[in-house]
């Protein structure tokens, strides 16, 4: 069995996760579609303190990019390159796995009964259903709002509807055409949102659509444990399993260890062991390269928890905290917020970790002008929390 070093495995993740690939200036639809390639899905999340949690990631590899590009590639039907679904979470993915995701349809399908809701609501699903079939793309509020009859018929209310949408979405019944300017999810039937020839595509069976999941989830990953691989797609564990030893078997995986790791890994056979990453990036709580803690910790030794959802008075680091990517190491993080009246990017706090090179308060300060820039604010305020404060707010920014 081929052996890894830590600092292997972390430069053959980043080069998996697209930190490699050459700058396009400016980034066009070719570099999203090579970013995507390389990321799988694209998480979507309405924490809006910053940026969204899907445009992120792009940004993080693409650099300065127009955020339209990802607008057009998730919209419209005929030349649609991403949609969203359950995916890793909610998530956009490219549209081709619409028929890979037949058989996690039929799971939420079969739930039915799991879902108290539909059952509680008897006929709301297909009323929904025949709305929409009529008024075409539709909020969860539109639909609540312009259907008094099946209201007073069934008794549902607009939490309601939204709930048995989202089922509807799970199953496949419904698609989600796009958002609204509010972040307001917009139903549609599949047939008007997916391209026809993705519809005709055969179906794969579920063993055929579990190897697909892990090998897409192992070429963004580059080598991973099988926690990790079942980690991307949120596989069971019997499924990923099967998969990860069938795609062995067949030479797609090989099976590897890595410094420091307590189980086995694998590495995909077309990953790329590059000599050296120069990255420099502000990673989303959102990333592919952190969302899941326990490996960003085995592979970066970098102890990384979003604290959104803790009480402010116990939190340690902040709200919405960004790791720091220097070269292919993690060196340092900030909690970061986009005050638009003000168009000023605050730093409420820069922390340094214990290896952390003299010059990343530097390169933190460049990224931080940079990532201002894109977002259209004018001017950065550094908050003094944190060991990297000081220094940070004495850079000259602009």
């Amino acid at each position: 069995m081929e052996s890894l070093s830590l600092a292997q495995a972390r430069r053959i993740a980043l080069a998996a996760q697209g930190f490699l690939d050459p700058p396009h200036e400016p980034p066009t639809m070719r570099t999203l579609q090579r970013t995507v390639d390389r990321t799988g899905v694209l998480q979507v999340d309405s924490v809006n303190v910053l940026q969204r949690a899907h445009f992120m990631p792009l940004y993080s590899r693409m650099g300065v990019y127009d955020v339209d590009l990802l607008r057009r590639a998730s919209t419209g039907r005929s030349r649609r390159r991403l949609v969203e679904y359950w995916a890793h979470v909610q998530a956009l993915m490219p549209v081709e796995l619409w028929p890979v995701m037949q058989h996690r349809m039929q799971h939420y399908r079969d739930r039915r009964g799991k879902w108290s809701i539909v059952e509680a609501e008897p006929g709301l699903a297909e009323s929904l259903v025949a709305e929409i079939r009529e008024r075409g793309a539709s909020t969860a509020r539109e639909l609540d709002a312009g259907l008094p009859r099946a209201k007073e018929h069934w008794g549902w209310n607009w939490s309601n509807a939204r709930r048995v949408l989202d089922w509807l979405y799970t199953t496949g019944d419904l698609a989600i055409a796009g958002r609204t300017s509010q972040f307001e999810v917009l139903y549609d039937l599949p047939d008007r949102v997916i391209p026809a020839e993705i519809l005709a595509l055969p179906t794969p069976t579920p063993a055929e659509a579990h190897r697909e999941l892990i090998r897409r989830a192992a070429r963004s990953h580059g080598v991973a444990t099988a926690a990790d691989l079942r980690d991307y797609y949120r596989m069971g564990v019997a499924d990923a399993a099967e998969a990860v030893r069938s795609l062995v078997e067949d030479g797609e995986l090989l099976p590897v260890a890595v410094e420091g790791w307590r189980r086995p890994a694998y590495l995909h056979r077309d990953a790329r062991l590059p000599r050296r990453v120069a990255a420099r990036a502000l990673l989303s709580p959102f990333d592919p390269v952190v969302w899941e803690r326990a490996r960003t910790e085995a592979l970066f030794e970098f102890l990384y928890r979003i604290e959104i959802y803790t009480p402010a008075a116990k939190r340690v680091h902040g709200y919405y905290v960004l790791p720091f990517l220097l070269g292919d190491r993690i060196v340092g993080r900030v909690d970061l917020k986009a005050d638009r009246p003000s168009r000023r990017l605050i730093v409420k706090g820069a922390y340094a970790e214990a290896l952390a090179p003299p010059e990343t308060v530097e390169h933190l300060g460049a990224e931080l002008d940079r990532l201002a820039g894109w977002l259209g604010l004018e001017d950065i305020a550094v908050e003094m929390r944190g060991d990297l404060a000081a220094a940070l707010a004495a850079l000259p920014h602009g």
